[in-house]
């Protein structure tokens, strides 16, 4: 009896050393020895190099106290049930200045924590040439209330990561882009990445950057299987140093099952004569991806850009649905509410996209464009209101497709009537050009008189507000009850199961056009 008490004080007592917990305390401040202890930290973030982290173990930085350097850590390994944890201890956040380094990097590693933390560094333009915090080869990782800035490349890179939890991210004053997941080409390896309640703001542009876009707020490319949701994107790009493509506050590019819904996109901007500076895009390789209940308004390039470059996988099955677009696109040349393009010849690599019950509204210019380069197949815009200014066409452009189907939408200007490509009679102009026709009769609407009444200025910023917002609410129209079509029974598509504001979508032969069901 003895021996079994004996072997299993043992294997308690080893347990209990596997997952000790151990804390490892650090102050810029310390006196005397130092120990790693609370009463003790250690002084230099050189100590931490030197610790061998095991499962459970938690490192603690002084809140409201600044420590200088990089923290490159590898092979950090952490269990499902034992994270290995960084965070502040005390009232506030510990600040970590890289300085012109990474203020943190943790590559190949797994079950780790990183939160309540502020990383600095010397400013995009001020010496600093590298990412902020930057994961490589990561999985089962969560990051949380991070204040990232003053990083010439992206404030938060996730490449190559697998299972990661991203919350309360704020990443601004950051070079080429505020938060960014990446991955080797092609090959989809970072995954399973949820990017929620994250502020994305004034990444203005890498000035090293002479070839490609930077000052995006939210990119997210090479991947699969991500969810970025409750998040807003502003006041980017305005610093791009290139005449050339652009930014975007939240995107996605070479991506399959990418939902991005619940977010805000508003004044973000490009170089002045470059391109894009819009709210939301999906982009080129980009396939069986949605963006849903999305706010973007006062961009200067499209709210929604639904774009296919040259080189770039194939882009198919992806969806815009209950979203909302205010006045986007009034700088930037093309720009508006949507904006279709293609820069690879021929539409077999640019088909099935699907945008219904959208709301698009420009009192300045057109609602949405088909750029001169915008082969594509098989494209489907249902049950979507278009208003435009009282001076323009409802869309710009013209449509490279023959089988494009547009069915019970609204077409109107701001003060009611229609005008498109001469026309100003709805139902001739549908006739003529074969649009809203099933069956043999004429679909979609145009008033007469404004029924829209939005005022000059918006600023709303709140995504968790979107659904009480009064200026949103007031897009639900009486007079658009049951004027549109149901999707979900002639043509086959699942409709949304809540509209825009949460509510539940009425079967039956007719919908509403918009973003408003029958409540």
């Amino acid at each position: 009896m003895k021996q079994l008490l004996f072997l299993l004080f043992l294997v308690y007592s080893s347990f209990c050393s596997a997952f000790a917990q151990n804390r490892y305390y650090f102050s810029s401040h310390t006196v005397g020895k130092e120990e790693g202890t609370q009463m003790h930290p250690y002084g230099s973030l050189q100590d931490l190099l030197r610790l061998e982290l095991e499962p459970g173990d938690s490192v603690f930085f002084m809140a409201g106290d600044t420590l200088s350097g990089s923290i490159l850590l590898d092979n950090i390994n952490g269990t499902r049930e034992h994270n290995v944890v960084f965070t502040s201890y005390g009232r506030g956040r510990c600040t970590i200045n890289g300085g012109n380094k990474e203020a943190l990097v943790i590559t190949n590693s797994k079950y780790f924590v990183v939160s309540n933390l502020i990383l600095s560094g010397n400013g995009r333009k001020a010496g600093n040439t590298t990412d902020g915090l930057k994961l490589v080869n990561c999985e089962n990782i969560a990051v949380e209330n991070i204040d990232i800035s003053g990083f010439q490349k992206s404030g938060l890179l996730l490449y190559n990561c697998v299972t990661a939890e991203v919350n309360g991210v704020f990443a601004h004053e950051n070079g080429a882009t505020g938060i960014l997941v990446e991955g080797d080409y092609k090959k989809r390896i970072s995954r399973n990445i949820h990017i929620i309640d994250c502020r994305a703001d004034d990444n203005p542009g890498d000035p090293s950057n002479l070839k490609n876009h930077s000052g995006n707020g939210i990119l997210v490319g090479n991947c699969r299987d991500v969810l970025i949701e409750y998040c807003t994107a502003t006041n980017n790009g305005w610093d791009m140093p290139r005449i050339g493509n652009g930014p975007v506050g939240i995107w996605a590019y070479e991506a399959d099952s990418v939902i991005i819904q619940y977010c805000i996109s508003y004044k973000n901007k490009t170089a002045k004569g470059a391109a894009d500076g819009g709210g939301f895009d999906l982009d080129g390789g980009v396939t069986n991806s949605m963006i849903q209940y999305c706010l973007s308004y006062d961009n200067w390039g499209s709210g929604y850009a639904v774009y296919q470059y040259w080189s770039a996988s194939k882009w198919n099955n992806n969806t815009i649905r209950y979203c909302i677009s205010i006045n986007d696109g009034n700088v930037t040349e093309e720009a508006s509410a949507m904006l279709i393009w293609n820069g690879h010849n021929g539409d077999s690599t640019f088909t099935d996209f699907y945008a219904y019950n959208n709301f698009f509204y420009n009192d300045k210019k057109y609602a949405f464009s088909f750029s001169p380069l915008n082969d594509h197949k098989n494209f489907s815009f249902f049950n979507n209101v278009f208003v435009a200014s009282d001076t323009s066409d409802i869309y710009n452009g013209t449509d490279s497709s023959s089988n494009d189907k547009f069915l019970g939408n609204v077409w109107m200007r701001k003060d009611g009537g229609f005008m498109q490509n001469g026309f100003s009679d709805y139902k001739k102009w549908a006739k003529f050009t074969g649009y809203e026709q099933s069956n043999g009769k004429v679909t979609g609407h145009s008033f007469q008189k404004r029924i829209f009444n939005l005022p000059d200025y918006i600023h709303i910023t709140d995504p968790y507000l979107l659904r009480t917002n009064p200026i949103l609410l007031s897009l639900c129209k009486k007079v658009l009850h049951h004027k549109g079509i149901n999707i979900s029974k002639m043509l086959l598509i699942k409709k949304g199961e809540k509209d825009f504001f949460g509510h539940s979508i009425i079967s039956g032969n007719y919908t509403n056009p918009g973003i408003c069901s029958d409540k």
